[in-house]
């Protein structure tokens, strides 16, 4: 990706001598030093998880990575185990962590033959700390084997989108709307 203000980093395993290994790790605490708007991980596989956590509850809002889940409650798994990776945290420290720093999941399913789609988009909605589990709510979901369908459910961060023009009405409900 060739653009101004962008900056790309790549991993780098050890040399034959066990030295010089640069770690996503060891990438993402380098880019926070860089004071950016957002960090973007093409997949977190291990302990940076925390690192994006924390990076997306400290202002870098729009960063995003990948995670090899199955639905978005696997995502959640998928993340408590990562964080673990890095440190010896409670899973409700976790949870809030998770809870405060990402607003939406997009899943992204293999189809037969190969192809994939889209097939549920969630909004990680808060901790429910009665329950202990964070509050997930489907905004779009995959039916009929093909075509991603409205749940009706609007996320909470639907109002700021509007107001910081990077989403009209017209898009979610079709033609005029006042």
């Amino acid at each position: 990706l060739h653009q101004d203000h962008v900056v790309t980093l790549e991993s780098k395993p050890a040399n034959v001598e066990g030295i010089g290994a640069y770690t996503i790790r060891d990438l993402v605490k380098n880019a926070l030093r860089m004071r950016p708007d957002r960090i973007i991980v093409g997949e977190c596989r291990s302990g940076e998880a925390l690192d994006m956590l924390q990076a997306m509850n400290t202002g870098h809002d729009g960063s995003m990575t990948t995670v090899h889940a199955n639905s978005t409650e696997d995502v959640i798994k998928r993340l408590e185990v990562l964080v673990l990776m890095a440190l010896d945290l409670p899973i409700v420290s976790i949870h809030r962590q998770i809870a405060s720093a990402i607003d939406i999941v997009v899943q992204i399913t293999r189809l037969p033959g190969g192809k994939r789609k889209v097939s549920q988009i969630s909004e990680i909605a808060g901790y429910d700390a009665d329950r202990g589990q964070l509050v997930t709510r489907d905004i779009y979901s995959f039916r009929d084997g093909e075509v991603l369908h409205p749940t009706g459910y609007l996320p909470t961060f639907i109002d700021s989108l509007i107001d910081k023009n990077l989403l009209k009405l017209e898009f979610l409900y079709g033609g005029d709307v006042k």
